[in-house]
């Protein structure tokens, strides 16, 4: 937690003078029952009407001010914790950027939204309440106690021993208290989880009329959490009766002890009333100071859990390459005895690849469910690091590249057509900013988008609902692959990303990337046979091993895996057909 507050230096003024106008306002507080005090020995005393409306005016007067210092450190409080709050945010998500794929998919994203919303909001309102609170509070209580000594000692004591049971009552909660505010964020990244996968397959779950398990496996998590929570509310509900029980036992005392010494002349009445009203400060403060020990334990969980997630190491080391080819090898690709594992100590998602291609060149990556050719092709780019060999892209291994020179030469289409809230255009504009309308409406008519785009009312101006959910499946990932040739890459990727369209469609995308001016080394990612049937090497993946590489003809005469792949598909077909 304490790795956050370097959030904080932005905000030092702010973080001074909201603690330091709370202390002003508690000093004023403190002379309130001295005040009173005086009023009742000397005012009513003596009937003195005079001395009382003066001292009322006293009382009015520092009332007032207290409440100009407490407004005035609350507005610093405020604008220093949400200030803090914003720069965590970006912090953190600039983090999460920066981790690798293989890093992300091990903390889930459930949990890294959760820490981005739930634990940031909790730390914010822990950091508001500590500056407002946790400098008063202590200086109310151990001030009241000063000021019961100045009136009188013996009555005093009562105080020496009633702080210090508040103390380990009210701490001994807290460090009870953390571990279970863990568990419940732990709780609520896991019923995020399941929220979040039920809203984005919730067709899947009606299609299979699973409403009632999903229901069931979402009630038993929450369930599980909220017995979590009712302990921890236990626990913490413990806070008030205990220190309520002291403070009115101190009160008892206090006031049995000044009744005697008031008999026997040692004290005033109005010093008596001015020790009980010390003993309510202090009751009220700790109050308080328990309600920020809850908060402050919850915002000491939920920033550990952020703090877990600054210490994971940035995934992928930055290069010093500008991003030059070395001589001869402009637009290659080489995997040179490459292995893959997503987590250390798993089992290898490839296994000793080994192939070139050239520039230009068309590459097929086929094989089964699971074979590793998304894996293959996420290594160009980096999204993943290899364990042994090299991936190089024109004759430098990619982690010698700077990321941003390194991902500037590659255009990917990912497996799920991905698209953002927003126009046709400012979707399209992400291959490259500065593109011309020309360039955009080339890059649709390369990728079969072009027709469907001119029928929309608002063409390039078309908006866009969040995840594309006013597209169809095909023409997503038409738009999601117009963005990549928007590029003009001298690599590109396509992963799988034409699984939607129907065999003209692809053929006639196939075509137009082969038909495109310059020099593209293409990589395709397909379960098609006949998608890759054109391809200058078509790579053969089985469980994670190369088992052929080369042109269709080659492959279907002296490739086993191949073969099955070929035959099953044209079969299927021709079945269909009769």
């Amino acid at each position: 937690m304490r790795k956050l507050l370097v959030y904080l230096k932005d905000y030092k003024k702010e973080s001074v003078l909201g603690p330091l106008f709370k202390l002003l306002e508690a000093s004023f507080e403190l002379i309130v029952p001295l005040v009173v005090a005086s009023m009742i020995d000397v005012g009513i005393a003596n009937r003195d009407k005079g001395y009382i409306i003066r001292m009322c005016l006293v009382m009015a007067a520092l009332g007032l001010i207290g409440l100009v210092c407490s407004v005035t450190a609350q507005y610093f409080a405020a604008r220093a914790a949400v200030g803090f709050a914003t720069k965590l945010r970006h912090g953190l998500f600039a983090h999460i950027q920066s981790l690798s794929f293989s890093q992300m998919d091990k903390e889930g994203t459930s949990t890294l939204i959760t820490r981005m919303t739930s634990d940031i909001n909790q730390v914010q309102s822990g950091v508001n309440l500590v500056l407002r609170l946790f400098l008063r509070s202590p200086f109310i209580v151990f001030g009241a106690m000063i000021m019961a000594f100045t009136v009188d000692v013996k009555a005093a004591l009562i105080f020496v021993v009633v702080i210090p049971v508040l103390s380990v009552i009210v701490f001994g909660i807290m460090l009870i208290s953390i571990p279970i505010f863990k568990k419940v964020q732990e709780g609520l990244d896991r019923v995020l989880g399941i929220t979040r996968e039920n809203l984005t397959g919730v067709r899947v779950i009606r299609a299979f009329g699973e409403e009632a398990h999903e229901i069931q496996k979402f009630d038993k998590e929450t369930d599980s959490l909220k017995r979590v929570q009712e302990f921890a509310g236990r626990v913490s509900a413990l806070m008030n009766p205990l220190t309520y029980i002291v403070i009115n036992g101190g009160l008892m005392m206090l006031i049995y002890v000044g009744a005697l010494r008031v008999e026997a002349g040692i004290l005033t009445q109005g010093q008596v009333v001015a020790l009980v009203n010390y003993m309510s400060q202090i009751l009220v403060e700790l109050v308080k100071l328990a309600n920020l020990i809850i908060t402050v334990t919850k915002a000491v969980a939920c920033g550990n859990r952020i703090e877990s997630i600054f210490e994971i190491p940035a995934g992928m080391g930055q290069g010093l390459s500008s991003g030059s080819a070395v001589a001869g090898t402009a637009g290659t690709v080489e995997f040179d005895h490459v292995v893959l594992r997503y987590h250390k100590g798993g089992e290898e998602a490839l296994t000793d690849i080994h192939f070139k291609a050239e520039r230009g060149s068309t590459i097929g990556v086929i094989g089964g469910t699971g074979s590793g050719k998304s894996s293959l092709v996420n290594l160009i780019p980096r999204f993943y690091d290899v364990e042994k060999g090299a991936v190089k892209v024109d004759g430098r291994d990619v982690r010698e590249y700077d990321l941003t020179n390194l991902r500037d030469k590659i255009g990917v289409v990912m497996q799920k057509a991905v698209l953002f809230k927003g126009t046709i255009r400012e979707n399209l504009l992400w291959g490259n900013e500065n593109a011309t309308d020309e360039e955009l409406w080339e890059a649709l008519r390369t990728a079969q988008a072009e027709e469907f785009v001119m029928q929309k009312e608002g063409k390039l101006e078309e908006m866009i609902e969040q995840e594309g959910r006013n597209l169809s499946g095909g023409q997503k990932q038409r738009l999601s692959i117009a963005r990549a040739l928007v590029k003009k890459p001298e690599i590109l990727i396509l992963d799988d990303s034409a699984s939607a369209l129907d065999y003209a469609t692809d053929a006639a995308l196939r075509k137009s990337i082969k038909e495109m001016p310059g020099q593209t080394t293409v990589f395709i990612v397909s379960q098609r046979a006949s998608s890759l049937l054109h391809a200058d090497q078509i790579i053969v993946l089985d469980d994670g091993r190369v088992t052929g590489i080369g042109r269709h003809e080659e492959l279907l005469r002296d490739c086993e895996t191949y073969q099955e792949i070929y035959y099953s598909q044209f079969e299927r077909k021709e079945g269909a057909g009769a």
